[in-house]
C-alpha cells in the first residue's frame, strides 16, 4: 500500500519525504491556497523538485470538459510526475469519462476524483484513469459502508488489470486504518492525521522508562 500526503505545504512534504513514507501527493488549489502558493504552476513545481519522480496530483479548475482537457494538457507539460485530477462528473452531472479518455490516450496520467460508488470506478477505470479515488469519508456520510466499497473495487480493478484504488476524505486515523485492511492501494492522508498515526501516549511513556532505565544501567556499569 501507498501513502500521498494531501497537502501542498513543502516543509510537511520533505519532511515526511525525508522520513522515507511517501509515495506521492495529492493537492488542488484550496488546499494550495491554504498551504501559501499563489501560483498554481509555481507551487507544482516546487512540489515536484522535493518528491522526485513521485506522483503529484493537480486538480482542474474548471466546470467544462472541454476546458478540462485543455489543463489537462497544460498541467502534464510541467512534468512527468504529473497527475490530472479530473472528478467523474461535473457539478451539472455531466460525464467526464470523454476527457478521461481523451488524455489517457494522450499519455497523460489521470486520477478521477468524487467517486462515490462502485459503478463510477468500473466506469473512470475502463476510460483509462491510472487512480481511481474513492471519498470514503463521504460515502460514509451519505450512510453507505466505505469499506466494502473499497474491498469490492480493489478486488474488481485487480482480477482486470485496470488502475490503482486511492482513498481520500480523510477524517481521522481509523480512516486510514480501516481503508488499508479493506485493501485500498493507495491512501491519501492530510498532514496533521500523519502526524497522529507516528504518535501515541504510551508509546512515549515506555520510550522515557527504557531511557530511565538505560540511565541507571550506566551509571552501574561506570562503578
Amino acid at each position: 500500500m501507498e501513502i500521498f500526503l494531501d497537502s501542498a505545504n513543502a516543509a510537511q512534504i520533505g519532511h515526511w519525504v525525508r522520513q522515507g513514507i511517501l509515495d506521492g501527493v495529492t493537492t488542488n488549489p484550496s488546499i494550495m491556497l491554504k498551504d501559501g502558493v499563489k501560483d498554481l504552476e509555481k507551487g507544482a513545481r516546487d512540489i515536484m523538485n522535493l518528491l522526485g519522480d513521485r506522483p503529484l496530483s493537480v486538480e482542474v479548475t474548471t466546470n467544462d470538459p472541454a476546458e478540462m482537457i485543455e489543463q489537462g494538457r497544460e498541467y502534464a507539460k510541467w512534468g512527468s510526475s504529473i497527475v490530472v485530477k479530473i472528478p467523474i462528473i461535473n457539478e451539472d452531472g455531466v460525464s467526464c469519462l470523454e476527457v478521461i479518455k481523451t488524455l489517457s490516450d494522450e499519455g497523460v496520467k489521470i486520477n478521477t476524483t468524487a467517486i462515490l460508488s462502485f459503478n463510477q470506478v468500473l466506469l473512470a477505470a475502463k476510460a483509462g484513469a491510472t487512480y481511481l479515488s474513492i471519498f470514503a469519508g463521504r460515502v460514509a456520510d451519505e450512510g453507505h459502508d466505505s469499506d466494502a466499497l473499497i474491498t469490492m473495487a480493489a478486488k474488481w480493478v485487480e482480477k482486470w488489470g485496470y488502475g490503482k484504488i486511492l482513498i481520500g476524505s480523510i477524517r481521522g486515523t481509523i480512516d486510514v486504518q480501516n481503508a488499508a485492511v479493506a485493501g485500498a492501494h493507495i491512501i491519501t492522508v492530510p498532514p496533521p492525521i500523519l502526524e497522529k498515526m507516528t504518535d501515541h501516549k504510551f508509546t512515549r511513556e515506555t520510550v522515557r522508562m527504557f531511557n530511565a532505565d538505560a540511565k541507571a544501567a550506566l551509571l552501574e556499569m561506570e562503578v
